[in-house]
């Protein structure tokens, strides 16, 4: 059975909601709940997909759109690929035209249910930040490292990874309580670079592997959040099979820290993402002000060692889409 081609919209509006479709009665999984979408016709390019069939679901324009990431999902009744798209601008009010119910879920929603199982990771996906910081406090000392964190905390960072591999077990311990209990009262998660014990006794939200571990490990770390580095297709592939949450891929572009590194560009970037289901950040060389062209390519976002933690601007702690209306 040959795979069927489908495209799904992820359309998110100011309050941070994003929108579900329940599916019609006389149709397979009739009255569980899926992202808008459907199957991409002969000849038919994604995005013109997406254009059609979210005019004909729901009656909006699609203004601007990103790919995102792309599932692939057996059901009983066909083999799916799933590609995903980010919408961040439609002209019209979504209604909904080809007699399935719509809800909004997200802040002060009721949460509705049951959810079809190819969309039901996606969900995490969404919760996921699209700005990660990196702490580069081997450079800048711990009291300079704790104040820029708490600064970029304020602006919207809310996911972090402690990254000080010059430090002993005790003192990345000490050091990653201070971060977890500073990242605590801005909801923000905190992961630790290639250590899950001090992860686990510093009550840190998870692990980030490095591409060694990645080739390593026979299963996940039984911790809630686990991330990887990752710098090509086979190794995104490892991060899939292993089933951790998201990957960071790069360099990207020139950095500091790596200078005799290659730089992989975004053109790049995006061919590896083309076929990928995990939500990957771009890293290396890339700040605030490339986060947009990130998503360009297929990212979720952008992972920085540096660029986040200078400036005043505010840092996007979700992917806010927005339509005209």
């Amino acid at each position: 059975m040959n795979r069927i081609d489908v495209v799904a919209a992820a359309l998110v509006d100011r309050l941070g909601r994003y929108l579900l479709a329940r599916r019609p009665e006389g149709k397979p999984y009739a009255g569980y709940w899926e992202f808008p979408g459907g199957k991409v016709e002969p000849e038919e390019t994604l995005q013109a997909a997406l254009v059609r069939e979210l005019r004909e679901e729901l009656g909006i324009e699609v203004r601007r759109a990103f790919p995102w990431i792309t599932r692939h999902f057996d059901y009983p009744h066909a083999r799916v690929r799933l590609h995903f798209f980010r919408v961040v601008a439609w002209d019209g009010t979504p209604l909904p035209l080809e007699d399935q119910s719509l809800a909004w879920q997200g802040p002060g929603c009721d949460v509705v249910a049951p959810m079809l199982p190819a969309n039901a990771p996606v969900l995490r996906a969404m919760e996921l930040p699209v700005v990660y910081g990196i702490t580069n406090g081997s450079e800048v000392g711990e009291p300079a490292l704790l104040e820029g964190l708490e600064r970029a905390f304020f602006r919207g960072l809310r996911l972090v990874q402690v990254r000080e591999k010059d430090l002993p077990s005790d003192l990345l311990c000490k050091l990653t309580d201070k971060v977890v209990r500073a990242a605590r009262p801005w909801h923000a998660r905190v992961l630790v670079n290639g250590n899950v014990e001090v992860a686990k006794a510093a009550g840190a939200d998870g692990v980030h592997l490095t591409s060694r571990q990645l080739a390593d490990l026979g299963q996940r770390p039984d911790l809630p959040l686990v991330a990887a580095s990752c710098h090509d297709p086979a190794e995104l592939q490892r991060a899939e099979q292993l089933g951790v949450d998201f990957a960071v891929l790069g360099p990207i572009a020139p950095t500091a820290s790596h200078p005799e590194r290659t730089p992989l560009g975004l053109r790049y970037l995006a061919r590896a993402l083309e076929d990928c289901s995990l939500p990957v950040l771009g890293i290396g060389g890339l700040g605030l002000g490339e986060l947009e062209a990130a998503w360009e390519a297929g990212a979720h976002g952008i992972a920085s060692m540096r660029a986040v933690w200078t400036g005043d601007a505010p840092i996007p702690s979700r992917f806010r889409l927005q339509s005209s209306d």
